[in-house]
């Protein structure tokens, strides 16, 4: 007989990185002796990369495994109908001490005829930000192939990309296509298609600690590009309180912003799962089989059969994510 299906927490998955920092251990709690911390993943159906159950009954069950088991009862009808036994999200939290590489991702029919994987359509909400922090998204000025090219061969890339500089709560949506690059001093949660299917483009003509410069992808980026994207990457949301505000929806995610100051009920309608990342304070979500409390940088997933759960906080602050 299975186990019922529970509110589930899955241990972190840590990924050192060139660019990365101590702001997931300072800051999000996370346990580790790696030195430079750039990623956390929370959920993930990646190859060789599949989260691990580290609560309740279920623990140290993989997602994989339970997608197996469960199968629409963990993911919902519709979406076990598209995915089968592949979750469709990655969610993480990331840190940049320093700056990322100039990236971009390609499309689902480019990564599945290139890869064998999804496109990696995301989202991203900033945490924290330090004095002049920044985003790169895009180019400050009207972009043709030919153009792109010339400044990448004269190591001009940096003069035609467009600089936000963010505060904390600033969300950005990030298409396949679109060049784009997380900032150095930038802590943020992230929600994505599941892929890691990067095309680095340029990385500061930075080393490692060998002396060898990261693997650029130009000759596949160049096809991924989509130069004609108008500049509608930043989301504008309502922060109303105790309820659920509409940032992204795209056909790979919804992301909501919800502000809870006192308990709220909330109604699975979606036959999807539910995904909430807390992002300040801390919250307890009860169901009827289970309840967990959720703290700032944790992750929860509720699969589809839970259908009524409720939420509680005097001050927290939740980003909710379906398919």
């Amino acid at each position: 007989m299975k186990e019922m299906l529970y509110p589930l927490k899955f241990e972190p998955i840590l990924k050192d990185k060139i660019w990365g920092g101590q702001k997931l251990k300072a800051l999000l709690n996370k346990r580790s002796n790696l030195s430079n911390i750039g990623e956390s993943w929370e959920i993930s159906d990646v190859k060789g990369d599949t989260s691990i159950v580290a609560n309740g009954n279920l623990k140290n069950q993989s997602l994989k495994e339970l997608l197996e088991s469960y199968k629409s009862d963990l993911i919902g009808k519709k979406n076990y109908n598209i995915f089968g036994n592949k979750f469709p999200l990655l969610i993480k939290f990331i840190d940049a001490k320093k700056d990322l590489s100039i990236q971009l991702h390609p499309n689902d029919e480019l990564a599945a005829e290139r890869h064998d994987s999804f496109g990696k359509t995301e989202m991203w909400y900033v945490m924290q930000a330090d004095d002049d922090a920044n985003l790169i998204v895009g180019f400050n000025q009207e972009m043709t192939p030919e153009k792109y090219l010339r400044h990448l061969e004269d190591k001009t890339l940096t003069k035609i990309l467009n600089f936000d500089k963010i505060k904390s709560g600033d969300t950005y949506f990030i298409e396949v296509g679109r060049l784009h690059a997380i900032g150095a001093g930038v802590m943020l949660a992230e929600i994505q298609q599941t892929s890691d299917i990067t095309y680095r483009v340029y990385d500061w003509d930075r080393v490692d600690d060998e002396g060898n410069e990261r693997e650029l992808h130009n000759d596949l980026a160049i096809d991924a590009f989509d130069f004609n994207m108008p500049d509608n990457f930043r989301v504008q949301y309502q922060k109303e309180e105790n309820t659920s505000n509409g940032m992204v929806s795209c056909p790979y995610f919804t992301t909501n912003f919800l502000h809870i100051t006192k308990p709220i009920l909330k109604q699975n309608t979606k036959d999807s799962f539910f995904i909430y990342m807390c992002v300040e304070g801390e919250a307890m979500i009860e169901t009827e089989t289970g309840t967990e409390l959720i703290k700032k940088g944790e992750t929860v997933l509720l699969p589809a059969t839970i259908e009524t759960y409720k939420i509680t906080s005097p001050n927290a602050r939740l980003l909710e994510v379906y398919v």
